[in-house]
């Protein structure tokens, strides 16, 4: 029965989103909120004036789906969809000031990493106020006492900003982070507590989301997810790993996302050292395209790579866990 109703809001939500995409492509155009592509983005230049702040499809498809909470035990759930808000507002100030000035600079970096260290800070305090000091890896635990805040953060912290760093070519980010937010929801589900299935229900309801949000962000793209979307996805997806415990697993099964982030710390440390460049470009998946190889190649080797290794986990997971 419960497995009927996650493939239900999964397909309820896909629908859904589906019927809200262009009604929110429509709204963007409207209101002029079209994407300024930086100059040495070259490759890029002809995506100038495509509509963003797209995330609000997977987004408003999220609230649908909270309608299919089991109606016991929904507290974590609702203080993810929270906190994936908080992330949402943060991106969605830095869109609409990219938009009111036309040009590709909103929020300073300091003012979007205070805004995420605040929202990480509360985190971190309810996790550990709440008594879940633990995390886990597979059946092995590991209790952290104090050390659990630090590590929510940078949790959070460093997923938002990988998830954000990612969103580069049409439908990367929304590709990779469905694969994973999917694989996810399929371990919580399996971990049969009413809170973790709630968790597990919104991943399958923010899949439904994110499919339709790709019909019209695959390229070329109609429309980019924004920062409104990216920091949101990064948001969901680091607040349901530090909330179910399992923090370990993240970088393994978001492994796309720790190569975007990797890649985009080594080339600014090595050039700041060096004044040279390793990739031609940064993130990753630009210096590929500076390559050479066209994005669908590129986003279709992410998407791969991230289903390869969360398959994996999760062979893993149903053989030592379950």
């Amino acid at each position: 029965m419960m497995v009927v109703k996650f493939l239900l809001c999964g397909l309820l939500c896909l629908v859904f989103a589906s019927i809200i995409a262009p009604i929110v492509l429509w709204f963007c155009k409207r209101l002029k909120a079209s994407q300024s592509i930086l100059h040495y983005v070259d490759k890029h230049a002809s995506k100038e004036g495509t509509p963003t702040m797209g995330g609000l499809v997977f987004l408003l498809t999220l609230i649908f789906a909270s309608c299919f909470l089991f109606e016991y035990s929904t507290f974590l759930a609702w203080f993810a969809l929270a906190v994936t808000f908080c992330y949402a507002l943060l991106g969605f100030l830095d869109d609409f000031l990219k938009v009111h000035f036309h040009h590709n600079e909103g929020l300073r970096p300091y003012q979007k990493i205070v805004g995420q260290v605040g929202i990480a800070v509360i985190v971190a305090v309810f996790v550990y106020l709440s008594g879940r000091t633990s995390i886990s890896f597979f059946s092995w635990s590991f209790d952290l006492g104090w050390g659990v805040i630090p590590l929510v953060m940078l949790v959070l912290v460093a997923t938002a900003n990988s998830v954000n760093l990612t969103d580069g070519l049409d439908g990367l980010a929304g590709g990779v982070s469905f694969v994973y937010i999917l694989s996810f929801g399929v371990i919580l589900a399996s971990l049969g507590s009413d809170e973790m299935s709630n968790l597990a229900m919104l991943c399958f309801g923010l899949c439904g989301g994110l499919a339709g949000f790709l019909m019209f962000n695959c390229f070329p793209a109609k429309i980019f997810m924004g920062d409104t979307g990216s920091l949101a996805l990064g948001g969901f997806i680091g607040v349901v790993a530090v909330l179910s415990g399992l923090e370990l697993l993240l970088p393994i099964m978001g492994v796309m996302f720790v190569l975007s982030a990797l890649s985009d710390i080594i080339q600014v440390l090595h050039y700041k050292r060096t004044k040279h460049r390793i990739f031609l470009m940064a993130p990753l998946h630009h210096h590929f395209e500076q390559k050479g190889v066209h994005e669908n190649r590129i986003v279709t080797v992410y998407i791969i790579i991230t289903m390869a290794v969360c398959l994996a986990v999760l062979a893993v997971w149903f053989a030592v866990v379950i």
